[in-house]
């Protein structure tokens, strides 16, 4: 098992499309969400991604292919 933290930027038209439970479902790992903004025009997760690093990987892979922007995040992430 591992433990990935990253950041997704999601664009206007991918706001309300279930893009974090899709990931979820179809790649078998665990997602919890730190920290989010979202409104009707934009938005980014802080998303903690837990699961086998391959399927890490390749739902990564996937999300950006959807349109979604994916960054590392390195260090602790601070819940607020």
């Amino acid at each position: 098992m591992a433990v990935k933290r990253v950041r997704f930027t999601f664009p206007e038209e991918l706001i309300r499309e279930p893009v974090i439970y899709r990931l979820g479902h179809e790649f078998r790992v665990i997602t919890n969400i730190r920290m989010a903004d979202v409104d009707e025009h934009t938005g980014w997760v802080i998303l903690e991604l837990e699961g086998d690093p391959d399927e890490i990987e390749r739902s990564l892979r996937w999300a950006e292919a959807q349109g979604v922007r994916v960054d590392p995040i390195t260090g602790d992430v601070v819940e607020g």
